[in-house]
């Protein structure tokens, strides 16, 4: 079982390498929208939200090198809200509250889903597009209704949720690499953003 599941991430690996000319696209566009006062919202459901939650912490944080903090929130972080608002409001709405307290026109969502069908996330998108949000997602096998919603999509041929989720996990990490290239000025952009 090891060895197949070794053998399905290679292959999911080899097939995603294809990204790399979009996630430098959306480093480069997320690092104007954040240095220029924006923010990311990000969101999704179990594993994916432990994704989301990844990506926000890098982006507050730092990657790898030292930069100033940039603002980003993952919207199931703060349980208080989030019961609240499947409570008070139910579980669809449980992101799009979120996207409308937090988001403005020209910031991003992050939008993942392994099956890209989650009624909460594909909420979320509609709300973001709603106010003006650029929308992309991360999902697992196309076509799907996220893929469809976003203005932009990387899908990953996989198996497996597993497999999905860690292919995840390294677009997540390139899409910081990406981002901070520009940022800290070392993609070949003159004095970065």
């Amino acid at each position: 079982m090891i060895a197949s599941h070794m053998h399905a991430l290679t292959n999911a690996v080899d097939r995603i390498d294809c990204e790399t000319a979009r996630l430098t696209r959306w480093g480069e566009h997320l690092a104007a929208v954040l240095t220029g006062g924006g923010r990311l919202l990000a969101c999704g459901n179990g594993g994916s939200a432990a994704e989301a939650q990844h990506l926000t912490a890098e982006l507050v944080g730092r990657f790898k090198d030292e930069r100033i903090p940039l603002s980003a929130i993952s919207l199931h972080a703060e349980t208080s809200a989030l019961t609240a608002i499947c409570n008070d409001y139910g579980i669809e709405d449980m992101f799009a509250r979120g996207v409308r307290a937090h988001g403005r026109p020209g910031d991003v969502l992050v939008a993942l889903s392994t099956s890209g069908t989650s009624p909460n996330v594909l909420s979320a998108v509609k709300a973001a597009h709603d106010i003006g949000l650029t929308t992309w997602a991360l999902t697992g096998p196309a076509p799907n209704p996220l893929a469809s919603m976003c203005d932009d999509a990387i899908c990953v041929e996989a198996p497996s949720t597993a497999t999905v989720q860690e292919i995840h996990l390294l677009l997540v990490h390139s899409l910081c690499i990406a981002l901070d290239d520009v940022v800290l000025g070392t993609s070949g952009v003159p004095g970065g953003v």
